[in-house]
């Protein structure tokens, strides 16, 4: 397997609560940023795109 590069927001504040992500070819990877060696989430572009968008327009607030 090739390796990815992990980011991690530029908006995390440094409190430990974060989460980083990874953009290999055709998906996007999440994971906690205080367990690297645990799992990370994969998701399909089209699925990553949908949340960002639901994101920018608000589906999400409360």
């Amino acid at each position: 397997m090739t390796p990815v590069t992990w980011k991690k927001s530029t908006r995390s504040n440094g409190g430990g609560n974060c989460v980083e992500v990874a953009t290999p070819p055709q998906v996007v990877m999440v994971r906690d940023s205080k367990d690297r060696q645990g799992p990370a989430l994969t998701f399909g572009a089209g699925q990553w795109g949908g949340f960002i968008e639901g994101i920018k327009t608000g589906r999400f607030d409360s």
